[in-house]
This record gives structure tokens, sequence and C-alpha cells, in this order.
């Protein structure tokens, strides 16, 4: 991981190299989700861990508020193409940028800001590996306060295979081209767990590559040959289609960028995801490993 490969990521090394580079727009994308009752949580922006502290230069975008679509009756539903560029290019994103996120948390939230940019048609961006704990343990320098980019002009085009709808998840139950897979912890996938999104289980058909176990005790990404290993024991790469799911397409994210990274030819993460899925009784959901 010491340069821009174009499969994902970059190392703290590579971004402390090119930290002076004019094209580069590095952001913040940090997002927490507290425990609720009733749950599974409420939404709260990053925002003030990044003025206490953040990379230098980096700029702070919130996902919830600024990159969701306020229209929809679920958390965290992607823009459209043409509204992404447009919040983009005020964050100061253009023709020609290359973009490296980071989150203060769990990577997921870079993830899924790298998914939505993949998903437009934007394919300079990056997620730094291991976050913004890895730059700070290895003695990188912070600042505080807040830092902006000039406004740019951005055109993108949605990929929609990039996206999965409900119907073509559920198209996918019993689809011996398709493998479904379920980011959430096992015990969530299995229906043990008493956190749920309202009903336990997982969706009919899927398997389970939870997204903590394409890590390891660093936050950063663990090997190709580790991560293609937990992929193939649930057949992924035999199938030529990938639908990643999760709690509301977030941590399936994760998942996509290594299937992405390790070459699978056609990955979608499915925005609604179970925050959707559950609402419609009728859906088929099972319990069990």
């Amino acid at each position: 991981m010491s340069g821009w490969d174009g499969r994902g990521l970059v190392s703290t090394g590579w971004l402390a190299d090119n930290l002076d580079d004019p094209a580069l727009r590095v952001f913040d994308v940090t997002v927490h989700l507290r425990p609720a009752s009733p749950g599974p949580y409420t939404i709260e922006s990053g925002r003030a861990d990044y003025e206490a502290g953040h990379i230098p230069g980096a700029a702070f975008l919130d996902l919830a508020r600024d990159l969701s679509d306020p229209d929809s009756k679920l958390n965290f539903t992607h823009l459209p193409a043409a509204r992404l560029a447009q919040a983009l290019g005020t964050a100061g994103v253009g023709q020609g940028s290359r973009v490296v996120a980071y989150s203060t948390s769990t990577p997921m939230w870079a993830t899924r800001f790298w998914w939505m940019l993949r998903a437009a048609g934007f394919d300079e961006a990056a997620v730094l590996d291991g976050g913004f704990a890895r730059w700070t343990a290895e003695g990188r320098p912070t600042e505080a306060g807040t830092r902006s980019y000039p406004a740019a002009s951005l055109a993108l085009t949605d990929r929609p295979v990039a996206w999965a709808d409900k119907a073509a998840v559920l198209a996918a139950i019993g689809d011996g081209g398709v493998c479904t897979i379920n980011a959430l912890a096992p015990s969530v996938h299995s229906g043990e767990s008493s956190t749920n999104y309202g009903r336990k289980g997982h969706i009919k058909g899927s398997a389970n590559v939870p997204y903590a176990a394409l890590t390891d005790g660093t936050g950063r990404y663990r090997s190709d040959d580790d991560l293609r290993a937990l992929f193939e024991a649930v057949g992924a790469f035999g199938k030529p289609r990938a639908i990643c799911y999760c709690g509301g397409g977030i941590s399936a994210t994760m998942d996509a960028l290594a299937l992405t990274r390790l070459g699978h030819p056609s990955v979608a993460v499915y925005d609604g995801s179970m925050s959707e899925w559950v609402r419609d009784p009728e859906l088929p959901m099972e319990t069990g490993a």
C-alpha cells in the first residue's frame, strides 16, 4: 500500500507524501451511530471530532446532512449523480481532483463515501487505510479548527449497476448467478443478537461476510489473500454478480470495496438494506447461519 493504485485504498505514508498536491482533496466523513431506544441508533455528525483534530488541510463533509437524499424515508439514501456532483463541487471537488476520505471511527463511513463517488462515475477516489487512528498512532501532524477548498465544477454520471434496489435483491433469491452478502455481525445475521432492524435474521439465501472481519487490529484492510479467502468461502467469486447489504447501506460498502479491489466483475450495494427490507413482512427472511 505504498501508492495510488486505483484499487480503493491509500496508505498514510502516501498521503503524508502528497498532502501538498494542489489536486488533492482530503475529507473527514465521520458519522457516529449512538444507541437509542427505540433503536437501533441515532445519527450524530462527526464534525466535533473533526474540529478538535484532523489531518492538515482536510475539510469535513457531513454524509447524513449534505450527501444523503433528504426526500428519502430511509437514512443515508444516496444522491443521484447530478445532485452529488453539485454537493461535491461546492466542497471543492472538480474535474482532475483526487479525493481521499477517512473517518475518526470505523472505516465504513469512508468506504461509503468512496462507493458513492464510484457509483457516480468518479474513480479518482480512495480510502485512507487505517484512517485517522493510524495517522495519529504514527505520530503524524494534525490541526484543529476548520478548512475548506475553493468551489469547483464537476459532472458525474450514475452507474446503475453499482446499486441494487429491493426488487433486484428479491429477484436474486435462488438466482445461481448472484451472491447476496450480509456485512453485519454473525450474531445479527443468525438472529441470535438482540440487535435487529425490526425483524431478526437475514435476507433469505444471503451469506455472511461481516465487515469487522475485513480489517486487522489496527483498522487496516487485511491482505488481498486473506480477503479473497473470506469471499471465496461464501462463493462470491463463483458467481458473476455480488450484492452487498447491511443495516442501512453503510458497512456493506466495506465488503463492496474489498470485492472491487479483488477484481470481482460486478458488485452492487443494496442501498435500502435491512432498514427497507424489514418494513415489508412479505419479503422473506431467515435465521441461523
